[in-house]
């Protein structure tokens, strides 16, 4: 004859009564003087090290780091490069995996002009980069017959900040158009020893540039993934433009910037790598 016993459920745990609360202060009100001195100065220890252990995991950017603190999981941005029909294949975790870690080297300095002029029109449509990828990336557009953007908005992926875009000689910079791989990080990843048209072909590739507002294109520079990072709603597309953009131009990543990869996309295993068009 069996018997069956019953399940005992796990204690639930019940917020402090209010007695329980002063209980507790009296507690610490009875202590000596002295002990209580030092526990409040371990308690501010505490805290200052905390808060300097997340600014520095956040590169000491204030904005960043309360960004991540309000919004930890950051605002979805549909990108016009997501919606361009660009091709996309296995994932983008596995083709990291592929990646060759190095670290940084290049026997000559690096010159934005060993990339070419700015904005090729390596797709012969009788456009320019810079204009291709505002009329991809901007919406409400306004476009002259010449190819020009004279006008649009979009949101900014990096920050997810709506910003109106208007060509001027004062206005035009309030939307740069950002290289995903920096032309300086790929030059000590591998380009230095590339041929010219090589070159050329990262620095217009679309699948290499993306329209941004100034103030996050000049807090990325010229930072990899271990660096610097957009906002949370758009690390997963990001990050996995630049894996793609190494693989298709066989760049290296140093292990700090490939852990920093790795970390991003554990959140997202399914994200796509994407092909290039002209790479290959």
């Amino acid at each position: 004859m069996s018997t069956s016993r019953k399940r005992r459920s796990a204690p639930r745990l019940s917020a402090p009564s209010d007695r329980q609360i002063r209980a507790g202060v009296r507690c610490v009100a009875d202590l000596p003087r002295g002990l209580r001195r030092v526990l409040a100065l371990l308690l501010v220890v505490v805290l200052l090290v905390g808060g300097v252990l997340w600014l520095r995991s956040h590169e000491w950017n204030v904005r960043a780091a309360l960004d991540d603190l309000l919004n930890p999981a950051g605002t979805a941005v549909s990108t016009g490069f997501a919606g361009s029909g660009v091709q996309t294949y296995s994932t983008a975790s596995e083709v990291l995996a592929t990646l060759t870690v190095a670290e940084p080297y290049a026997q000559t300095r690096y010159k934005r002009d060993a990339y070419g002029n700015p904005w090729a029109d390596i797709d012969r449509n009788g456009c320019d980069q810079r204009n291709d990828i505002l009329t991809r990336d901007l919406t409400n557009l306004d476009v002259a017959s010449n190819c020009y953007v004279l006008s649009g908005s979009f949101i900014d992926p990096y920050t997810a900040e709506t910003i109106d875009f208007t060509r001027g000689p004062k206005t035009s910079e309030a939307v740069p158009i950002d290289h995903v791989v920096a032309l300086s990080n790929a030059w000590s990843s591998g380009a230095w020893q590339w041929s010219s048209e090589e070159r050329v072909l990262l620095a217009n590739d679309p699948l290499n540039l993306q329209a941004a507002g100034q103030a996050a294109n000049t807090e990325k520079s010229d930072k990899s993934a271990d660096a610097w990072l957009p906002q949370p709603g758009y690390r997963c597309e990001y990050v996995a433009r630049q894996v793609s953009v190494k693989s298709a131009y066989q760049l290296t990543v140093t292990s700090a910037e490939k852990r920093a990869m790795q970390g991003v996309l554990a959140t997202c295993p399914d994200q796509p790598a994407y092909r290039s068009a002209f790479a290959g």
